[in-house]
């Protein structure tokens, strides 16, 4: 599955544009532009089993460096700095990974 089949498509290249340049990335703002944000928790589900790229039933912090990547293959590498950032926000129980839960809260927040 694809994220242009969850999202819109020109929703998604607006937001990868706007968080083009290296430290830009803000989780917050990127959920809420691509529409993310206003899915259903059934979409936002099967947006985080995309982004689980291993099928391991989380995104690791090396899956989330290319998390961009899963809404377009022009998107851009996160950085070490935005990528640990990301991670941080989001794992709430200090295992080193997103579950779909903290996913689903931290595109919820």
């Amino acid at each position: 599955m694809a994220m242009n089949s969850i999202l819109n498509s020109d929703d998604i290249k607006k937001a990868l544009d706007v968080f083009k340049a290296v430290d830009s990335f803000d989780h917050k703002r990127f959920f809420e532009m691509v529409g993310l944000k206003a899915k259903s928790a059934d979409d936002v589900k099967k947006a985080f089993y995309v982004l689980d790229a291993d099928n391991s039933g989380f995104i690791e912090e090396e899956e989330l460096k290319f998390v961009l990547k899963h809404f377009a293959t022009d998107g851009r590498d996160l950085t070490d700095k935005e990528t640990k950032a990301f991670l941080q926000a989001a794992d709430k129980d200090g295992d080193g990974k997103i579950g779909a839960a903290e996913f689903t809260a931290l595109v919820r927040e």
